[in-house]
């Protein structure tokens, strides 16, 4: 007996089972069953056994003792070998490096404390590929103290690698709150997680692109203006940048802080003007409407900013949106002035006096910010409250409006390119997002001392600095507009944004043209993980042999590790 495989023409072929014999010089068959509908591996089995192969179940050859994720692991530590990353940490492989890379992979695939740490990264492949099983979390501790010395180290390699003299610098801020009691970084201040805790600041340094190069730590109370001269002195003498621009908004680089700038000949900068810098040009007559009648974008010069470029900018759609949400905010505090002055009325026997309706009018307006919008009478046992429209349409004016400001001459850069550089600090707030949110998880911050604190923010900046170039290499396979850096330089910088054609396509259809399923960065990780390394065994009493085997790549996987531009011979070892 035997298996034939007989072709269709227009469907699958039938696969039968059949028996032959001689009848003189004729050979003859017939068929005793219809296989075509068995599973294809029943099929092999069978084709085996008829040949004469001995068979037996696959767990009696050999057993699968436990199985670890490892594709994600495997992708990460690629990438941190491709980007030379262990090396700008320490030359020389030693302890301390190992337990650093470890925890930035983990701080990439489960972001957690450190005691967990010690725990989850023996549920993947990452402990044993690092020989870090038998860490504690005292000595991921002592590992953040050997970090920190090294930090300025590595961030002068990184500006080296990633800065030159004549680049664009991005510079920003933000905070997060302290959940302990004992940092003496911990203070009061402006908290952006929103939350009534201490806080800590903490100001990243990027390339033009948002690629992060260093991170200060700063305490709670500390205002954002009063970090720029560290950065100024850092790029001088540190990074030994004679000459760069310094990007940064209007709330960090202040009058002062540019005045202070303007002692460094070769230090240029960009930034933006504030509100009322910007009524008093219009009140002068030196902004006017007219000037965007053909365009949204005009160079204008004043004298109150001698030797500056000054690039007015109007986005009607900005405009538009300024409005709606003013009146919606408008409308939000008229709501609850009106309950207070109903509360007001009611209260006839007992008027309400005037210090306790004038507490509660201002939680209400500071909720909204719209105070300023408001023409107020409060007193005892008297509320009364009308818009005040004169100051409405004073910020009319300005809806849509915004001036950069810059040092540098237009022979080095054009209008438009100055406000692409400003704009590229949202570069930097993306890295704010990433760290704080569930990507990277920066907070909530419990670590006690001032060094783990500050080891702890630069660790997870190294950590967006890996995430940040697996983005743009995976991008094809990402929610990701592979457009966008080209698509920054040559469009409008003042109008909309507009995603690429390439990118709506994708989004529409979930899949890339290869018909490969597109995925976050997260979803895209978890997936990776799916390839897992089996520690298998041999099952002979007289010979028991150990081995690893790694389960096959699948398409997605596949092109993953072509993008990280990985050899796909290494990941399967």
């Amino acid at each position: 007996m035997y298996i034939e495989t007989v072709p269709n023409r227009n469907s699958k072929p039938t696969i039968l089972l059949r028996e032959s014999w001689r009848d003189g010089k004729k050979t003859r068959k017939r068929t005793l069953a219809n296989l075509t509908n068995w599973p294809e591996e029943t099929i092999m089995q069978f084709r085996a056994l008829l040949k004469g192969t001995k068979m037996a179940p696959v767990t009696e050859i050999y057993s699968t003792k436990h199985s670890l994720p490892s594709g994600h692991v495997d992708a990460i530590l690629g990438t941190i070998g491709k980007l030379g990353l262990e090396n700008l940490i320490a030359a020389k492989p030693c302890r301390e490096r190992d337990l650093v890379l470890a925890m930035l992979v983990e701080r990439l695939i489960h972001p957690c404390s450190k005691l967990a740490t010690t725990r989850l990264w023996h549920t993947t492949t990452l402990a044993e590929q690092l020989r870090v099983q038998d860490a504690s979390e005292n000595e991921l501790y002592a590992a953040l103290d050997w970090l920190l010395k090294r930090q300025h180290r590595i961030e002068n390699k990184l500006a080296h690698k990633h800065l030159k003299q004549g680049s664009v610098v991005l510079y920003d801020v933000s905070s997060s709150s302290y959940e302990g009691r004992t940092c003496p970084l911990a203070r009061w201040g402006k908290n952006r997680d929103g939350k009534k805790l201490p806080c800590i600041v903490y100001g990243i340094l990027a390339d033009d692109q948002g690629r992060p190069v260093a991170v200060d730590v700063y305490p709670g109370n500390t205002g954002d203006p009063s970090t720029v001269p560290d950065q100024v002195e850092k790029l001088r003498k540190r990074f030994e940048l004679s000459r760069v621009v310094l990007v940064g908004d209007r709330g960090m680089l202040t009058q002062i802080q540019i005045g202070k700038l303007k002692e460094h000949p070769g230090l240029g900068w960009i930034s933006a003007l504030r509100s009322s810098a910007i009524r008093k040009l219009m009140e002068q007559s030196t902004l006017q409407m007219s000037l965007f009648d053909e365009k949204n974008l005009a160079e204008i010069s004043s004298p109150d900013y001698p030797g500056e470029r000054l690039v007015a900018c109007y986005n009607p759609f900005l405009a538009e949106d300024r409005r709606r949400t003013r009146e919606q905010l408008l409308q939000a505090a008229e709501k609850k002035l009106g309950k207070i002055a109903a509360q007001v009325a009611r209260r006839t026997k007992t008027p309400m006096t005037a210090d306790l309706i004038g507490i509660k009018v201002g939680k209400a307006l500071k909720q909204h910010k719209m105070g300023k919008h408001f023409i107020l009478r409060i007193e005892d046992g008297i509320f009364e409250y009308k818009r005040n429209h004169n100051s409405i349409e004073r910020e009319k004016k300005l809806d849509g409006i915004y001036v950069i400001r810059t040092s540098e001459p237009v022979e080095q850069m054009s209008a438009q390119d100055t406000v692409r550089n400003y704009k590229n600090l949202s570069q930097v707030e993306l890295a704010f997002r990433c760290l704080k949110g569930v990507d990277l998880r920066l907070r909530p911050i419990f670590l006690r001392s001032e060094n783990h604190v500050r080891a702890h923010v630069f660790l997870c900046t190294l950590a967006y600095y890996i995430q940040w170039h697996m983005r743009k290499a995976l991008a094809p396979i990402l929610f990701e507009d592979e457009e966008l850096e080209t698509l920054r330089r040559k469009r409008d910088p003042v109008a909309k944004a507009k995603p690429s054609r390439s990118v709506k396509v994708k989004k529409t259809a979930k899949t890339t043209p290869d018909g490969l399923v597109v995925h976050s960065f997260d979803t895209l990780l978890d997936n990776l993980a799916t390839r897992t390394r089996n520690y298998c065994r041999v099952n002979s009493a007289e010979c028991p042999v150990d081995f690893v085997q790694h389960t096959d790549l699948t398409p997605l996987q596949a092109r993953a590790f072509q993008l990280l531009g990985l050899d796909l011979k290494n990941c399967t070892q």
